[in-house]
């Protein structure tokens, strides 16, 4: 059984820490749901399959991390994760996704995440592999040759020589080996048989009773004689020699075993953020019916046994969501928490007020996080040649006009930030590669230049014309 990172809650924090700014109470909680993981694995086990995850609910305005939080926390967590919006889910028997595909979907990111990382364990068998083969294309076998090495016999590479020239080819074969390993043959090209589909791939509608039943209808699709088809494809040493190591490990890599490990890891570690959980909610509480959103009831009724914990059929097997952690989201801005079913709020006991971001909020936004906007246009713009500098004064005056618009018009939070900043260097953008082409390779982004470049819609009452 795969074991969660071994990760204390003030390890997990201090990491969130390097991404998003503030929300200290909504870290802590998810920090302690993963390290109640951790702990799980360390119970008894007649009780360990008793204790479930506590799932999380966070209440907060668009934009202050929510969804940061819960990506940031899979990644850390090396856990299968996947993204879903609660509204676009309809009530079994309308036309639309059912709440099951939020699990299969899980189970597919389970199932890729595994099979890459066996495949980058075999890779270096892989290359060896997808090299021998390479050498084949390179020094073709001529005719009436005959085997001198078999596999296993320790004596060297599987090769092919006429009677008269075995030591010859074999010596050959190690130079072009050699040049290979050196560069010296990526300007040749080799011919590939590569596999393609005959033509687009066939789309199983109505999936759900198919996967109920166990059947992969795709997967049988692309065994059929029908469902593939060789061309041959001239191409460069180096696009080849990837086309055969991805050929070569995917060999290499057990799919039933990786089916295995996924649906262990999903059971185990498995997360699901449910985004806008509030635009399921129904205004005035949860008995009032009708408008056109009449399936929202239902849509929460039936997330109501996959949340608690329920088996779900998909093509690698049933998945048992028991111990799948559930973290929803939402800024119930026209509904509130209590409009939810009163047993699906029970379904969320840890409940996280997010709080909206100041101005001095948005300007750590700016310049604190490992991945800070000023830090990544000034790599965008470094890879024209220019070297720009985002100054203090200039980020200040960045967070205060984005603040000045959320307090004007509806506030995005963090998200302001963004069309902020692409209207300041807009104009550098445009000319970067002219800029530094004339030799003005630094360019200080202060107060100043902030100033000037919004200038006109500084000057304009209704800025929101000009920035969003």
């Amino acid at each position: 059984m795969t074991e969660p990172k071994n990760l204390t809650p003030q390890e997990i924090v201090a990491e969130l820490d390097r991404y998003i700014v503030g929300q200290a109470a909504a870290k802590r909680a998810v920090a302690v749901a993963l390290r109640n993981r951790w702990r799980r694995f360390r119970v008894d086990p007649a009780m360990r399959d008793e204790v479930m995850p506590k799932n999380i609910l966070l209440v907060g305005p668009t934009g202050v991390g929510k969804t940061e939080i819960a990506r940031r926390l899979a990644k850390l967590a090396q856990a299968p994760f996947v993204k879903v919006e609660a509204s676009k889910f309809t009530e079994v028997g309308y036309v639309g996704r059912d709440v099951d595909s939020m699990v299969r979907d899980l189970m597919e990111q389970g199932v890729q995440m595994v099979r890459d990382e066996q495949q980058k364990a075999v890779q270096a068998k892989a290359t060896e592999l997808a090299e021998e083969r390479l050498l084949d294309l390179l020094l073709p076998k001529s005719a009436g040759s005959t085997a001198i090495n078999t596999p296993g016999s320790g004596a060297g590479p599987v090769g092919f020589v006429t009677p008269s020239d075995g030591g010859h080819r074999e010596g050959t074969r190690e130079k072009l080996r050699g040049m290979l390993r050196a560069g010296g043959l990526d300007d040749k090209a080799v011919e590939l048989d590569v596999q393609e589909r005959s033509g687009p791939p066939m789309q199983i509608f109505g999936n759900q009773g198919v996967e109920e039943l166990g059947i992969n209808f795709q997967e049988m699709l692309s065994n059929l004689p029908f469902g593939k088809k060789s061309k041959k494809r001239k191409l460069k040493v180096p696009e080849a020699r990837k086309v055969l190591e991805a050929e070569e490990a995917q060999k290499l890599v057990d799919n039933d075993s990786v089916n295995r490990e996924a649906l262990e890891r999903v059971q185990t570690s498995g997360i699901v953020f449910i985004d806008e959980i509030d635009k399921v909610a129904s205004p005035g509480g949860a008995g009032s019916h009708g408008g056109p959103d009449v399936s929202r009831g239902g849509v929460q009724r039936d997330l109501l046994p996959l949340v608690e914990g329920s088996t779900v059929n998909t093509k690698y097997g049933p998945v048992k969501t028991d111990h799948v952690l559930f973290i929803a989201a939402g800024a119930f801005h026209v509904s509130k928490v209590s409009d939810l079913l009163p047993e699906l709020q029970g379904r969320f006991p840890i409940r996280v007020e997010l709080e909206p971001l100041s101005q001095g909020d948005l300007m750590r936004v700016l310049t604190e996080p490992k991945n800070a906007l000023t830090k990544q246009y000034s790599a965008l713009l470094g890879a024209e040649g220019l070297d720009v500098v985002f100054t203090e004064s200039g980020a200040a005056e960045i967070a205060r006009i984005a603040q000045s618009l959320n307090d004007r018009a509806q506030n995005i939070g963090a998200r302001r930030l963004h069309a902020v900043i692409e209207k300041v260097v807009e104009e550098l953008s445009f000319h970067a590669s002219e800029i530094a082409n004339t030799g003005g390779k630094r360019i200080e982004i202060d107060e100043a230049f902030v100033k000037a470049q919004l200038k006109s819609a500084l000057a304009d009452e209704d800025l929101e014309r000009y920035i969003l």
